[in-house]
């Protein structure tokens, strides 16, 4: 559609303003803290450093994560990754200086202020005039060492947001670079003293300034809808230029963006998610922080980030993406928070040793990292080899490694892992700022033919298919996954349940995967639109929490009998709920049917436990077969949303649905089928007698009104409630239209146009005389403005019928003003049907957005603009045989 009407982008101003006046006021923040320090030699303590901490995450963290959400409804992919990665170093920052304002003063001033100042003033300031005589808590160790961990990684992405940021625009390699070259000199106070402070701190108002001028720029170009102020538009150096696309990766690529277009991709918040978390832990396994107390702090922010990732890729219908993640995430934070109860709570290591030896809940996540590797063969090498190297992971941390070896080959695996992750941070990076595959990722390892061949274990009617995949949600591989953590992860505390180092070890393995990561998967089923929406999961958010508070942190905390009768009547409550539940499952497949049956025995357990008569070896059966059932489901589930086809037989539901086979009501509108000539004709009919219509187009429905009838183009404002300064676009059937017409088109813009028409692009061009010779007549003063015009030439055969019988249509995206467009026909009859005259029905539209808007008024300089979504966009030319010829259509800003 010729409009942005109806796209979220067109609704979220720019976000690019928040995002770098967040950064700008932070290192502002941190500027003032390091001048300090350096002219006086105190380092800040208590309430000073907790309050420094809360602005900071406050500011640099909140704030700019608000921008980066918000840059992934603007579609813009480099902005989305950046505001969201930099809102995890602030809020790293301040979760820091938090942590040293509430470490007792003694402590502080004794020996966190050991040599130097705080990483961007939050651990370096920390560090002057220590004396290590005064003992420690095992939490107040490494600090120093932590912080270096945590700044090295965003070091390096810093750097690589710089790069890719130079193929957009020239305004935000100059503010990531600077943030890059300062935390390089924050890791250089940390180890050689306080001298670098005011390089930083010079650096840091570098930052600000670069920040400042940047978000004018943009403010004033969103107000003004120009380019007022240089910096955005044109990039430093061209995009093209880092290769040559490779047609395998970039037509799957150009697969997997057709699902939804509606929101940018988050693959490369993934990566670089994936990158900070194992190189942290990789320099804890090598020996280099001997306490995960800090630590822990920005794994677990960083991982809070990647939910995000999984969490758009979700809203993409990326269902691969949203398991993947997500899971990530879920091993990171369960990590985290396992080396964090070593380091804090279980200091001997023959504790730690004989706790883990009983554990088996990593094995899960060994098998899960396999089917993720089954998932990606439908994808690229890249995506491959970072899923095996997963797996190499999940295994370095299995428990029953003898601790020799454990943490070396952790390390290892760890290292491994963040490599690819930074390689596969800056390859889909690039990639989707092109638009293109120019970085390398490897071909597709399997065909997509020989995989369902191989997966495909029955054929089912094709109906049964039908009935199925509607019960599905892209969250039910995730959902299926976080339970069988939490299963496999309960399983070992009934091996001995008096070991206190496992009791306390057991904690983060259950309560993360089964009762946090599961709400979040709740949230993600009440937005799948699935007809009992998280119901079942909510309820087992509640059953593990319970769960780990009783049989974990109860034997801990020594529960008193009557407390455990509590427990008994909760219990007791879980057990009606999920017998209700297995009616709920009954209507969605067999597989989710077995779960809540083995989990109502499980529930007996529990319930068994709270009275002191607990049968261990039916429990330990019961765990370990949910986490087969779950293994199996989330195996299937995933497959079946990546082929949206069932591969893998999940059974059918056990009660279906007498559907009443009833008249349908009567549709508020006449309705016409577009495969026949007669239906293209009434709808003809329709709109010559001054009619408003929904038709199809190659990108989404739209209303469609004659040209030869002014007054209808009125309605279509009444019609969608569309604010009468938004101009509407006229429609044709093709170029040769426009060359009967002989407008005073430049040989330029003539040639730009026989390369995108047909085609989902509207041009803006001048108004002119030409168009009463195309046939706009009498509706002259009611499309375009007073002095351009757009045009649309769909690559539709209906539609190019229609306007050749027709003439000219003045078209809009068909949704009422504000909401979502529509994507297939029922949508236009169900939303508004009642105000219009009729509806060609197409079924499913192509894609999910409307179509890009180009501004060719300035096109013989070599350049237009795309105002779809308020981002300039280059075209960029090459002549060949004295003839331009279109390269490409790329981004050069993402804000």
């Amino acid at each position: 559609m010729a409009t942005s009407d109806g796209f979220p982008a067109s609704f979220y101003g720019e976000p690019g303003v928040l995002g770098m006046l967040s950064n700008g006021i932070s290192a502002f923040l941190v500027l003032l803290q390091n001048f300090n320090t350096a002219r006086t030699g105190d380092a800040p303590v208590g309430v000073e450093n907790i309050l420094a901490g809360v602005h900071l995450i406050l500011i640099g963290g909140i704030c700019q994560l608000v921008a980066g959400l918000l840059s992934f409804r603007k579609y813009d992919h480099l902005s989305a990754t950046a505001f969201i990665g930099y809102a995890a170093l602030w809020g790293s920052y301040g979760a820091t200086r938090i942590y040293f304002g509430a470490l007792p003063q003694t402590l502080t001033t004794a020996s966190v202020l050991s040599n130097s100042s705080v990483s961007m003033n939050m651990t370096s300031n920390m560090f002057l005039n220590a004396s290590t005589e005064t003992p420690l808590c095992p939490l107040c160790l490494s600090i120093r060492e932590s912080a270096i961990a945590g700044l090295v990684p965003y070091i390096l992405l810093s750097f690589l947001l710089a790069f890719c940021s130079a193929t957009v625009n020239y305004i935000m390699p100059f503010v990531f670079g600077a943030i890059t070259a300062t935390l390089v000199f924050e890791a250089v106070v940390l180890v050689s003293g306080s001298w670098a402070l005011v390089v930083a701190g010079v650096l840091e108002l570098l930052i600000l300034i670069f920040a400042i001028y940047g978000s004018a720029a943009l403010l004033v170009k969103g107000l003004t809808q120009r380019l007022v102020l240089k910096g955005f538009g044109t990039p430093l150096f061209n995009v093209l230029l880092l290769g040559t696309a490779n047609s395998a990766s970039a037509q799957s690529m150009g697969q997997e963006k057709k699902k939804n277009t509606k929101y940018a991709e988050p693959m490369a918040l993934g990566f670089f998610c994936d990158s900070v978390a194992p190189f942290i832990f990789a320099f804890y396994s090598f020996g280099y922080m001997k306490s995960f107390g800090l630590g822990v702090a920005w794994v677990s922010i960083i991982s809070v980030a990647q939910l995000f990732s999984s969490y758009y890729a979700h809203l993409r219908q990326d269902c691969y993406h949203t398991t993947k993640f997500g899971f990530h995430a879920t091993y990171w934070l369960i990590k985290a928070w396992d080396e964090f109860v070593v380091s804090a709570l279980i200091v001997e290591d023959s504790k730690v040793v004989s706790g883990r030896e009983a554990m088996v809940g990593n094995w899960f996540f060994v098998v899960a990292g396999l089917v993720l590797c089954v998932g990606s063969l439908n994808m690229d090498v890249l995506e491959l080899v970072h899923n095996v190297l997963f797996v190499l992971l999940t295994v370095s941390t299995v428990p029953q490694i003898p601790p020799q070896g454990y943490y070396i080959f952790f390390g290892v695996a760890s290292s491994l892992f963040t490599a690819a992750s930074i390689y596969g941070t800056f390859s889909r990076l690039i990639n989707t700022i092109a638009e293109k595959s120019l970085i390398p990722v490897g071909p597709q390892p399997v065909s997509t033919e020989q995989l369902k061949k191989a997966l495909k274990c029955r054929r089912s009617k094709q109906g049964d298919q039908k009935v199925m995949l509607q019960t599905d949600q892209a969250s039910d591989a995730l959902f299926y996954l976080s339970n069988g953590v939490a299963s496999l992860s309960a399983l070992h505390s009934n091996v001995s349940s008096m070991n206190p180092a496992l009791l306390h070890l057991s904690v983060p393995w259950v309560l993360i995967s089964g009762a946090i990561i599961q709400a979040y998967v709740s949230r993600l089923q009440v937005t799948g639109g699935g007809r009992f929406g998280s119901v079942i999961s909510s309820i087992y958010v509640g059953i593990w929490a319970a769960w780990t508070w009783f049989r974990f942190a109860g034997d801990l905390l020594q529960f008193s009998t009557e407390t455990a009768y509590g427990f008994t009547a909760g219990a007791v409550a879980l057990l009606v709920i999920n017998a209700s539940l297995m009616l709920t499952a009954a209507y969605r497949n067999l597989v989710l049917l077995f779960l809540t049956a083995v989990m109502e025995v499980v529930l007996v357990c529990f319930l068994l436990s709270t009275l002191q008569r607990l049968p261990y070896e039916l429990e330990m059966a019961m765990l370990a077969l949910v986490s087969v059932l779950c293994i199996y489901g989330a195996l299937a589930s995933l497959l079946s949303c990546i082929f949206s086809q069932r591969l893998l037989p999940m059974g059918p539901p056990l009660i279906k649905e007498k559907v009443k086979r009833e008249t349908s009501p009567e549709s508020p509108c006449p309705v016409a089928n577009s495969r026949l000539t007669s239906g293209l004709l009434k709808i003809a009919g329709v709109l010559e007698e001054g009619g408003v219509c929904g038709i199809p187009t190659d990108t989404v429905y739209a209303l469609a009104a004659s040209c030869k009838n002014p007054q209808a183009i009125e309605k279509i404002y009444n019609i969608k409630d569309r604010p009468a300064e938004k101009p509407i676009c006229i429609c044709i059937s093709s170029v040769e239209q426009l060359v009967a017409a002989n407008p005073p088109f430049s040989p330029l813009l003539w040639e730009f146009m026989r390369n995108v028409y047909p085609g989902g692009i509207s041009c803006i061009v001048s108004k002119g005389d030409w168009l009463f010779r195309l046939g706009v007549g009498p509706a002259y003063d009611r499309v375009g403005t007073k002095d351009s015009i757009m045009i649309r030439v769909p690559d539709h055969t209906v539609t190019g019928h229609l306007c050749h019988i027709t003439g000219p249509l003045a078209i809009t995206s068909a949704n009422p003003s504000g909401e979502a467009d529509s994507t297939h026909h029922s949508m236009v009859i169900n939303r508004l049907g009642h105000k219009i005259q009729g509806v060609l029905c197409d079924g499913d539209s192509n894609e999910v957005i409307a179509s890009t808007v180009v501004n060719c008024l300035r096109i013989d300089e070599g350049k237009t603009r795309d105002w779809s979504h308020h981002t300039p966009f280059l075209v960029y030319f090459a002549l060949s045989n004295s003839s331009p010829l279109l390269l490409s259509l790329q981004e050069p800003s993402a804000l």
